[in-house]
Protein backbone atom coordinates (compact mmCIF):
# COMPACT_ATOMS: atom_id res chain seq x y z
CA UNK A 1 0.00 0.00 0.00
CA UNK A 2 1.50 3.35 -1.04
CA UNK A 3 1.44 6.35 1.25
CA UNK A 4 0.87 9.94 0.29
CA UNK A 5 2.91 12.97 1.34
CA UNK A 6 1.24 16.21 2.50
CA UNK A 7 1.37 17.54 -1.01
CA UNK A 8 -0.44 14.49 -2.28
CA UNK A 9 2.49 12.72 -4.02
CA UNK A 10 2.76 9.00 -3.67
CA UNK A 11 5.77 7.65 -1.67
CA UNK A 12 7.23 4.40 -2.80
CA UNK A 13 8.12 1.68 -0.34
CA UNK A 14 11.83 2.36 -1.06
CA UNK A 15 11.82 5.78 0.64
CA UNK A 16 11.03 4.44 4.12
CA UNK A 17 14.49 3.03 4.93
CA UNK A 18 17.29 0.66 4.00
CA UNK A 19 16.82 -2.94 3.06
CA UNK A 20 18.45 -5.74 5.00
CA UNK A 21 20.77 -6.48 2.08
CA UNK A 22 22.00 -2.86 1.99
CA UNK A 23 22.66 -2.90 5.72
CA UNK A 24 24.53 -6.22 5.46
CA UNK A 25 26.74 -4.87 2.67
CA UNK A 26 27.63 -1.78 4.72
CA UNK A 27 28.37 -3.89 7.80
CA UNK A 28 30.58 -6.21 5.72
CA UNK A 29 32.57 -3.27 4.34
CA UNK A 30 33.03 -1.83 7.84
CA UNK A 31 34.16 -5.24 9.14
CA UNK A 32 36.74 -5.58 6.36
CA UNK A 33 38.11 -2.11 7.02
CA UNK A 34 38.38 -2.83 10.75
CA UNK A 35 40.11 -6.15 10.08
CA UNK A 36 42.76 -4.24 8.13
CA UNK A 37 43.07 -1.21 10.43
CA UNK A 38 43.24 -2.85 13.89
CA UNK A 39 46.47 -4.88 13.31
CA UNK A 40 48.16 -1.84 11.78
CA UNK A 41 47.14 0.25 14.80
CA UNK A 42 48.38 -2.39 17.24
CA UNK A 43 51.74 -2.61 15.46
CA UNK A 44 52.12 1.16 15.58
CA UNK A 45 51.59 1.08 19.36
CA UNK A 46 54.25 -1.64 19.74
CA UNK A 47 56.61 0.28 17.46
CA UNK A 48 56.17 3.42 19.59
CA UNK A 49 56.86 1.49 22.82
CA UNK A 50 59.99 -0.01 21.29
CA UNK A 51 61.17 3.43 20.26
CA UNK A 52 60.69 4.74 23.81
CA UNK A 53 62.52 1.69 25.19
CA UNK A 54 65.51 2.27 22.90
CA UNK A 55 65.59 5.93 23.90
CA UNK A 56 65.37 5.14 27.63
CA UNK A 57 68.18 2.58 27.37
CA UNK A 58 70.37 5.01 25.44
CA UNK A 59 69.80 7.77 28.00
CA UNK A 60 70.45 5.55 31.01
CA UNK A 61 73.62 4.12 29.46
CA UNK A 62 74.87 7.63 28.74
CA UNK A 63 74.17 8.70 32.32
CA UNK A 64 75.91 5.60 33.72
CA UNK A 65 78.97 6.48 31.63
CA UNK A 66 78.89 10.15 32.68
CA UNK A 67 78.49 9.21 36.34
CA UNK A 68 81.42 6.78 36.06
CA UNK A 69 83.68 9.42 34.47
CA UNK A 70 82.65 12.20 36.87
CA UNK A 71 82.79 10.19 40.11
CA UNK A 72 85.65 7.85 39.11
CA UNK A 73 83.50 4.86 40.05
CA UNK A 74 80.33 3.31 38.64
CA UNK A 75 76.97 3.81 40.35
CA UNK A 76 75.92 1.03 42.70
CA UNK A 77 72.20 1.39 41.94
CA UNK A 78 70.00 3.27 39.52
CA UNK A 79 68.87 5.38 42.47
CA UNK A 80 72.43 6.78 42.64
CA UNK A 81 71.85 8.35 39.23
CA UNK A 82 68.68 10.00 40.50
CA UNK A 83 70.05 11.16 43.85
CA UNK A 84 73.15 12.71 42.23
CA UNK A 85 71.10 14.53 39.58
CA UNK A 86 72.01 12.53 36.49
CA UNK A 87 68.39 11.47 36.00
CA UNK A 88 65.20 13.08 37.32
CA UNK A 89 63.71 9.67 37.91
CA UNK A 90 64.28 6.10 36.84
CA UNK A 91 62.48 5.77 33.52
CA UNK A 92 59.64 3.31 33.07
CA UNK A 93 60.25 0.32 30.83
CA UNK A 94 57.38 0.85 28.36
CA UNK A 95 57.10 -2.85 27.57
CA UNK A 96 56.72 -4.00 31.20
CA UNK A 97 55.06 -0.80 32.40
CA UNK A 98 57.21 -0.24 35.51
CA UNK A 99 60.61 1.12 36.46
CA UNK A 100 61.68 -1.82 38.63
CA UNK A 101 62.07 -4.40 35.86
CA UNK A 102 65.43 -3.19 34.50
CA UNK A 103 68.14 -5.86 34.36
CA UNK A 104 71.42 -4.44 35.66
CA UNK A 105 74.81 -5.71 34.49
CA UNK A 106 77.50 -5.20 37.12
CA UNK A 107 81.20 -4.66 36.43
CA UNK A 108 83.63 -7.57 36.82
CA UNK A 109 86.21 -5.28 38.39
CA UNK A 110 85.65 -1.79 39.73
CA UNK A 111 86.65 1.23 37.65
CA UNK A 112 87.68 3.06 40.81
CA UNK A 113 90.17 0.40 41.86
CA UNK A 114 90.08 -1.92 44.86
CA UNK A 115 88.66 0.76 47.15
CA UNK A 116 85.29 0.78 45.35
CA UNK A 117 82.96 -2.19 44.93
CA UNK A 118 81.96 -3.02 41.35
CA UNK A 119 79.09 -0.90 40.06
CA UNK A 120 76.63 -0.84 37.20
CA UNK A 121 78.26 -1.42 33.82
CA UNK A 122 75.21 -1.80 31.56
CA UNK A 123 71.44 -2.06 31.66
CA UNK A 124 68.88 -4.08 29.71
CA UNK A 125 65.12 -4.33 29.54
CA UNK A 126 63.49 -6.86 31.82
CA UNK A 127 60.71 -7.48 29.32
CA UNK A 128 60.13 -10.97 28.04
CA UNK A 129 59.43 -11.67 24.41
CA UNK A 130 60.74 -10.43 21.11
CA UNK A 131 60.56 -7.11 19.35
CA UNK A 132 59.05 -6.59 15.92
CA UNK A 133 62.52 -7.08 14.39
CA UNK A 134 62.81 -10.52 16.04
CA UNK A 135 65.43 -9.65 18.68
CA UNK A 136 64.74 -10.28 22.35
CA UNK A 137 63.97 -7.18 24.44
CA UNK A 138 66.39 -8.47 27.07
CA UNK A 139 69.24 -8.26 24.52
CA UNK A 140 68.77 -4.57 23.87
Amino acid sequence: MARRTRSGNLLSRREFGFTLVELMIVMTIISILLAIAVPIYQKSIIRAKESVLRNNLFTMREMIDEYTVDKQHAPQTLDDLVSDGYLRQIPVDPITGNNQSWKIVMEDTSVGGDSQPPGIYDIHSGAEGNALDGTAYSDW
